[in-house]
């Protein structure tokens, strides 16, 4: 990933935030027949390891865990939030007309190596971690004890979890830290307006 050093987010808290805050991570693998990327939720452990790990789960069916066995390298994308910049909300642009579009945006790229975990114990703690995060702000979460014990034994055998001990994590952050002051904050109020809430505030705080 081509990095200029003005958008580098080597920030660890920040990392995290944005693995956290947009979970559905983009499995990319190298195998026998090529590349090949799978979209997956994950669980981020930022307390495992000297990166963390995160854990997931797929499809019984989903070649995956067969073509990456166990010590496979793999990368896994995040990207946060984002959106496109018109040159028209830089008011520099209305003095000088040397202004172009662009688009801005937030990623981290997770390395590590891959574990298949096809055991039921596993399987079934992801799925409650993943289940508990994500349930969190239902009136009432759904929770595996609503269904029938069967019921849920027969989906958690038709699934196998996946670990992935990070190696390294990569961050950008492109939020118009290489244009003046005051044509990044009109671009994030623009932004604001139009309800890209998430992307405007982190102009706003490019750290």
């Amino acid at each position: 990933m081509y990095i200029p050093a003005h958008f580098a987010e080597t920030r660890p808290e920040e990392l995290h935030r944005i693995i956290r805050e947009h979970p559905l991570g983009m499995l990319v693998t190298h195998g026998d027949t090529g590349l090949d990327a799978d979209h997956i939720p994950f669980e981020f452990d930022g307390g495992t390891g000297a990166h963390g790990a995160l854990m997931a789960h797929v499809a019984r069916a989903n070649m995956l865990w067969q073509r990456c066995p166990t010590g496979t390298p793999v990368m896994v994308m995040f990207r946060g939030a984002e959106a496109y910049i018109s040159p028209s909300w830089y008011p520099s642009k209305h003095e000088t007309h040397r202004q172009v579009p662009t688009w801005n945006y937030e990623v981290v790229h997770a390395y590590g190596t891959l574990t298949v975990h096809d055991d039921e114990r596993f399987v079934r703690r992801v799925v409650a971690q993943l289940t508990r995060r994500h349930e969190a702000a239902e009136s009432k979460p759904w929770k595996m004890g609503d269904s029938e014990p069967e019921f849920i034994n027969n989906m958690l055998r038709n699934i196998v979890g996946i670990e992935i001990a990070i190696t390294s994590l990569v961050g950008k952050a492109k939020l118009s830290q290489n244009r003046e002051v005051r044509d990044r904050l009109n671009a994030a109020d623009t932004l604001d307006a139009r309800g890209h809430t998430a992307i405007a505030q982190a102009m706003r705080n490019p750290g």
